[in-house]
């Protein structure tokens, strides 16, 4: 990839108003088909079930069993619950940050991505926290160690879902970025050197912070919760 900026692939009008679509709608879009699309797949090859599983069935299972057992490790066995939705949440971030190696655009290098995704895991730790604790004991709990503290509390709050999604888009950006710069050095400089570069940037970088989003996510919602 060359170019780290997010381009406009055309624009549709609804009434008065403008739809810009961008290279990252087309991302998005993308992912979310292949997601779709493996999900039907595995969907009707267990359909075939087999007791001793092999091959896709296997896989699969020891994917969500592994994970599984990891939600239940960091938050308890209310994790399980969750589970499914944080592995869900994973995949996506996965196959976003992985994307740049099939020319894509990461939809992660757009802030607005990693900021919905927080925003929707913020909600998730409000609602939670509000059922488990009741309306009056989540109130009480921004109140704590001393009602002094409250502004503080509630400032905390809304500053997880910023600092969750800039984590996740400071690190995909900078990869993104500096490769398109090192694209730009003398031809003899992009022999091998840039193999090296996508595995750590793209690769490496990009499943760590998949992994960093998702457990701080986790985490999070505990907190919420307790």
């Amino acid at each position: 990839m060359t170019d780290f900026t997010i381009e406009e692939l055309f624009v549709i009008n609804i009434g008065d108003i403008e739809w810009m679509i961008g290279s990252t709608h087309f991302s998005v879009l993308m992912i979310s088909l292949f997601l779709i699309g493996f999900s039907i797949y595995v969907n009707r090859r267990f359909k075939r079930f087999q007791e001793v599983p092999t091959g896709l069935q296997n896989f699969v299972e020891m994917v969500i069993e592994l994970f599984d057992k990891f939600a239940v490790t960091t938050m308890g066995q209310q994790g399980k619950k969750f589970a499914s939705y944080f592995l869900t949440l994973f995949v996506f971030l996965i196959i976003s940050n992985l994307s740049g190696l099939v020319l894509l655009r990461p939809p992660t290098a757009d802030y607005a991505v990693p900021l919905g995704l927080a925003i929707i895991s913020f909600f998730m730790f409000q609602y939670y926290g509000i059922k488990a604790k009741g309306v009056g004991g989540y109130l009480k709990g921004l109140t704590e160690p001393i009602v002094f503290l409250t502004p503080i509390n509630v400032i905390g709050e809304l500053a997880n879902p910023v600092s969750l999604s800039f984590r996740l888009f400071g690190n995909i950006i900078g990869g993104t970025v500096l490769l398109s710069l090192y694209y730009s050095t003398p031809w003899f400089m992009n022999i091998g050197i840039p193999g090296f570069l996508h595995f750590y940037f793209d690769i490496f970088a990009g499943l760590l912070q998949a992994f960093v989003f998702t457990i701080l996510s986790m985490v999070l919602l505990t907190g919420a919760m307790e």
